[in-house]
């Protein structure tokens, strides 16, 4: 695996920082968030002076029952030819469920949630990746992610199912070290014993962030400075194997530059000082080590139509207990579901206040609690910016402000975005939408 050193998650509102920031070898770019025809411009000047961009994909949904969308798996291609990026990456985790396979509405999480370590799962879940990595012009990593809750009837831990994962497929793996902290406060799953099982020759490179503890879960915010204990699980990680690079992520409440800078030379201190006594991979390799990536991984059991079937029962009716209020599926910590839904909710309002500012901006600190009344029984099966006209729209019919200058600038924002074009200029069409609001609820 080409080395990659020490990086952090490119992100617009840090973008001046991380182009000053001493010793940075490379950035990930979330790919969703970026356009090829338009790159912007710090990425360009970051690309320009050697330094590596990765496309870092949150929506292909490779745990889930369906195959991968050619669209979203073109368009990440797209991005990593655009950027020259040497790999790109994604997670094990489904992100939506439901449609025809299911004979019901297809539902969006908004979230990476996790798949069902089981053998069924894992053969679903390898058609997929390599699915994908027929279709991208680089190697694919995938992610493992942090986990609220496990499904029950789960046959493989965490290790064993990586292993697995890179031994049928030849797909390197990105560890994220707080992912492994997380899994250990939620579920009781050990980091030692998971790295100790992971097939650590596949690994591509490591992800390190922050997060908080409340009422005995760990939420993996990456709006946090990263704790100790994430450190120790990359030191026990970097005791192993050098990671060919280690990245740190963070998404918001952005600290200054400084902190940031001092936050990547912890990093890049732990891993120096965990490796000083490292025994190489070779040495203790077990029989039936993973092959090198592209070298020929054995393919396993192969999913049928039965097994895709049942995995999207299941997932699907677990994303509407946790989206649109069903009733939790046998088996699950319904305590725990309860949390998770909770934090969809508030994630979702997040990611549509962020998209539309202006409607936090017209209702004020009415806005997060309208939108959470607005979303209980209103799953997102959409794209966040339809959530957002749709959220205005409901708010207009069915529990419009009192204020009369709220309830016009909030019309008007509606009528404005509704429309496949701007009204700009266009005087006549704005009046023709705003009495088809008035006549017609619309």
């Amino acid at each position: 695996m080409e080395r990659l050193g020490t990086g952090i998650g490119w992100r617009p509102a840090i973008a001046e920082a991380v182009e000053a920031m001493a010793g940075i070898e490379w950035v990930e770019v979330v790919a969703e968030n970026v356009c090829p025809g338009h790159l912007p411009d710090s990425l360009l000047r970051l690309r320009e002076r050697g330094v590596a961009v990765v496309p870092h994909g949150v929506g292909l949904g490779l745990g889930g029952a369906e195959r991968p969308d050619p669209v979203r798996l073109a368009a990440l291609a797209e991005r990593a030819e655009a950027l020259g990026s040497p790999l790109v990456t994604e997670h094990i985790a489904f992100v939506r469920a439901g449609g025809e396979r299911t004979a019901s509405r297809g539902l969006e999480a908004g979230h990476l949630l996790p798949v069902p370590r089981t053998r069924e799962g894992l053969a679903v879940l390898c058609e997929n990746v390599r699915i994908a990595q027929d279709q991208l012009p680089v190697p694919l990593a995938v992610e493992n992610i942090a986990a609220l809750f496990s499904w029950p009837g789960e046959e493989l831990t965490e290790g064993q199912f990586l292993y697995e994962l890179a031994d049928r497929t030849g797909v390197r793996l990105l560890i994220d070290v707080a992912n492994l902290h997380t899994n250990h406060v939620n579920q009781g799953e050990d980091p030692a014993a998971a790295l100790d099982a992971l097939p650590l020759e596949a690994l591509a490179y490591v992800h390190v962030a922050g997060g908080f503890e409340r009422d005995g879960v760990w939420h993996d915010s990456h709006a946090h400075p990263v704790p100790e204990p994430v450190l120790a699980v990359l030191a026990e990680l970097a005791s192993r194997v050098r990671p060919p690079g280690v990245l740190l992520e963070r998404d918001e409440r952005f600290p200054s530059a400084a902190e940031l800078e001092a936050e990547v030379a912890k990093i890049r201190r732990t891993v120096a000082v965990a490796g000083r006594d490292r025994v190489p991979v070779g040495a203790g390799a077990r029989p039936g080590s993973v092959p090198a990536p592209g070298a020929g991984a054995a393919t396993g059991p192969v999913a049928d139509e039965a097994a895709r079937t049942r995995l999207a029962l299941g997932q699907t009716a677990l994303l509407s207990a946790l989206v649109a209020g069903t009733p939790a599926p046998e088996g699950f910590d319904r305590g725990r579901l309860r949390v998770q839904s909770r934090m969809l909710t508030a994630k979702r309002g997040s990611v549509v206040a962020s998209l539309a500012p202006e409607l936090e901006q017209i209702l004020g600190d009415t806005y997060r609690p309208r939108f959470l009344r607005y979303a209980a029984g209103r799953p997102l099966t959409g794209g966040y910016r339809a959530d957002a006209l749709a959220f205005a729209l409901h708010t207009l019919r069915e529990e419009p402000p009192a204020e009369r200058a709220v309830r016009r600038a909030l019309r008007d924002w509606w009528i404005e975005r509704s429309g496949r074009a701007s009204l700009v200029g266009r005087p006549w069409a704005r009046w023709a939408r705003v009495a088809r609001f008035a006549l017609l609820g619309r």
